[in-house]
């Protein structure tokens, strides 16, 4: 298992500065900054949501520490967590009670780790699950919950039993349960692709410059995408790899190279793709650049599945006219990933926390996830497909005619801080750096912390 350095994390966080403030935001599901990214944030800046006192003294306490503000949120996703939360407290009024520290996604990991540096690790936390979530794993900082999910038969009532959790599986124990299921798909805008006499979708790399020319051709903005929040922009370089023939493992080894022709000729497409994108996507977050396709100003979106919550909940009107299409030209491969939750290992209430837990896993969440939320759940819960937004169905169909999946770019390398340094270089590329002289710099980070490590 490849090792974190959580302890130079830890020790930052503790000598770092109060930085002030956060706020609300609706980028659920995005996968983990490096574990070191901006952790000088000190605990004080995580804040906590007023939850009704429980009554009684003898009432178990517990954290759950989220990405979103779940009182000024508009993502069905995260107002299904609300809801969670209200009906568990409800439920349990008088022995357990479950308080929400909340912040914005930009911000979470470096909270999280923040309050684990300080000795206040939360109870319950949310996880990206697939190989970054060792960082949690190694220094013993998510607990093992392999037994509890065995102990009563929870592990069954999940889609593919123990097969669920094979990314949240470290040496055989299970540390995090998924919540759901996402694909990173391209969304659409029907009209404007009718208009622009698109009547087929792309299903390579050249119907997808087609098509962006037609659309560029008929007045609209092709393509909206956050260069901003980082991540947004190197998912996309991530297919373009995959595309490409790119072996990450082989790349970790050292027995492949940055600089090999299928990463020149990955990178060359992102370059040539971006003379399409919003002439703000430099600075757009991946909020803003999700606002400006269901505001109807860009025809696409090539974004996680999760923004259906996000698109739906902003502007119900707009479901209508959302199409959904796979990546073109990854011969079957699809970007899925899901939300998951971890148990800290010092939780001093570990039942209390599995009781919240299974509460985002019962019937009544996953058929929130799907019929509200359009999330695949996690469960072998029956949903009415009718009810569930009208993408899902067209997110399922992608799922169903998947060769196979593979994770986020930057949650799949070597390490967080690789992860971190790709995401980067895709981003200074994008702003102009030669695709040459940003994959060298890729390449010479790769000798000095990986390959020589």
């Amino acid at each position: 298992m490849k090792k974190r350095m959580l302890s130079v994390l830890i020790s930052t966080a503790m000598i770092a500065s109060v930085l002030a403030g956060c706020g609300g935001g609706g980028d659920t599901s995005a996968p983990a900054p490096a574990a070191d990214e901006g952790a000088s944030q000190d605990t004080a800046a995580a804040e906590t949501e007023t939850q009704a006192p429980a009554a009684g003294g003898d009432v178990e306490e517990i954290t759950w520490m989220f990405w979103d503000d779940l009182n000024a949120t508009e993502d069905l996703i995260s107002i299904g967590y609300r809801d969670t939360v209200e009906r568990f407290n409800k439920d349990y009024e008088g022995k357990y009670h479950v308080n929400v520290v909340t912040t914005n996604l930009e911000e979470y990991y470096a909270k999280l780790n923040a309050l684990v540096a300080a000795g206040e690790t939360p109870d319950c936390f949310i996880v990206s699950p697939g190989p970054n979530l060792d960082v949690y794993v190694d220094p013993g900082i998510a607990a093992d919950l392999t037994d509890y999910l065995k102990a009563d038969g929870w592990i069954d009532t999940f889609n593919g039993g123990e097969g669920a959790f094979s990314q949240q599986t470290y040496d055989g124990k299970i540390y995090a349960v998924p919540l759901n299921i996402a694909a990173a798909c391209v969304f659409y805008n029907t009209e404007m692709f009718e208009a622009a006499g698109i009547s087929t979708m792309p299903t390579d790399w050249q119907g997808l410059l087609d098509a962006c020319e037609k659309l560029q051709a008929a007045g609209y903005t092709p393509l909206t995408i956050s260069a901003g929040t980082a991540w947004c922009l190197s998912m996309l370089a991530g297919y373009l790899c995959d595309s490409e023939g790119v072996d990450l493992a082989a790349i970790d080894s050292g027995s492949a190279s940055w600089l090999d022709s299928n990463v020149v000729n990955a990178t060359n497409k992102l370059v040539e793709i971006s003379k399409y994108f919003q002439p703000t996507a430099a600075g757009d977050t991946n909020d803003v650049a999700t606002a400006n396709f269901y505001n109807e100003e860009a025809a696409m979106l090539i974004q996680g599945s999760w923004a259906i919550a996000q698109i739906n909940g902003s502007n119900p009107d707009f479901e209508s006219k959302c199409g959904v299409f796979a990546f073109p030209g990854t011969d079957g491969r699809v970007i899925a990933k899901s939300d998951s939750l971890a148990m800290s290992a010092k939780t001093t209430h570990p039942d209390a926390v599995i009781a919240f837990m299974k509460y985002f896993t019962d019937d009544t969440a996953q058929k929130y996830t799907a019929e509200v939320g359009g999330k695949i759940p996690v469960t072998t819960v029956e949903y009415d497909a009718s009810k569930a937004p009208a993408q899902l169905a067209y997110v399922m169909d992608v799922f169903g005619s998947a060769k196979s999946t593979f994770g986020f770019y930057n949650e799949s390398m070597a390490t967080t801080e690789a992860g971190a340094f790709f995401d980067d270089t895709m981003v200074s590329i994008y702003l102009g750096t030669p695709v040459e002289e940003g994959l060298a710099s890729l390449e010479d980070f790769y000798k000095n912390n990986v390959w020589n490590k």
